[in-house]
């Protein structure tokens, strides 16, 4: 699906030629400092500032980029005297420019994801980039042949890491995600990192801008069996689809074609699981009683 695979023929800019990433580790870095000399553990300074532990985890170690509301809320938090507020402007335009890091075939894409006012997809044995935990994603970079060096893989995962900051966006796009049962299954990175993905899974499906289904094997057929696709409303444009097939891409803008896919997408559904039936399950998988 997108971003279970990257097209090895696209050129690479160097990881940091920009200075983006330098910035984000540098905040980074300044945010673990803050939060230590007030005595905070990450898990402490989430409360504070009302994210995630994992994200506050992400962002000191430069992988995830520091939104300027979170900077606003831990330069309060940590009595930081608007040293992180000051660096509000830079951050903002390397946003902007961090926008156009991806390879030039799956721009398009992202950049509509970026803006889109309703997000919908359907996985098929693998993860979705905005649903990938750090772990996750590095197994799958690690994976890929040809080989990708170690700076294309930390370049890729800061980017893909990135582009989940849409979660925390506000006004927050509508969110749907059907995962075929097949994804829940596979052991992707080890027991460990395959433990934080479900975990990651019952995080977004409980969010109440996030509706999150499962596909069971017990359903047999079903109206997408030829493979995962996405479903886009970005703003002020008319739907489109989108289908990724060993790195090629296919953005899906003729109306007759995307409503097929917004057809199937309507009739899985309806025979996925319920939300609430769906995150029994995964709880189950997790070792709940």
């Amino acid at each position: 699906m997108n971003d279970l695979s990257e097209r090895e023929e696209e050129p690479e800019r160097p990881v940091e030629a920009d200075g983006t990433a330098y910035l984000f580790k540098a905040l980074g870095k300044i945010i673990k400092v803050l939060r230590e000399r007030a005595g905070l553990q990450q898990k402490e300074l989430a409360g504070l500032v009302h994210v995630g532990e994992d994200l506050v985890s992400s962002i000191e170690r430069g992988v995830r980029t520091p939104q300027p509301d979170f900077l606003e809320n831990v330069d309060r938090a940590l009595g930081a005297g608007g040293v992180l507020i000051a660096a509000i402007p830079d951050v903002r335009e390397a946003l902007k420019r961090a926008r156009t890091r991806h390879p030039d075939w799956f721009r398009d894409y992202a950049q509509a994801e970026a803006g889109a006012n309703a997000i919908h997809d359907y996985s098929y044995q693998g993860v979705m980039g905005l649903l990938q935990t750090e772990g996750h994603a590095r197994a799958v970079f690690a994976k890929r042949r040809p080989l990708l060096d170690e700076a294309t893989i930390e370049k890729r995962l800061a980017d893909r890491l990135a582009r989940q900051q849409i979660f925390e966006r506000w006004p927050s796009p509508t969110f749907s995600f059907v995962l075929d049962e097949s994804v829940l299954m596979r052991v992707v990175g080890g027991a460990a990192v395959h433990e934080d993905q479900l975990c990651r899974f019952l995080e977004i499906g409980r969010l109440r801008t996030v509706e999150l289904q499962v596909m069971p094997f017990s359903r047999g057929e079903h109206a997408a069996m030829d493979g995962s696709f996405s479903l886009l409303h970005p703003k002020g444009r008319q739907q489109i689809a989108y289908t990724e097939n060993y790195g090629r891409p296919n953005l899906v803008t003729d109306p007759e074609q995307v409503r097929i896919y917004a057809e199937r997408y309507g009739i899985i559904r309806a025979q996925a699981l319920t939300p609430d039936e769906s995150l029994t399950l995964i709880e189950k998988m997790l070792g709940a009683p």
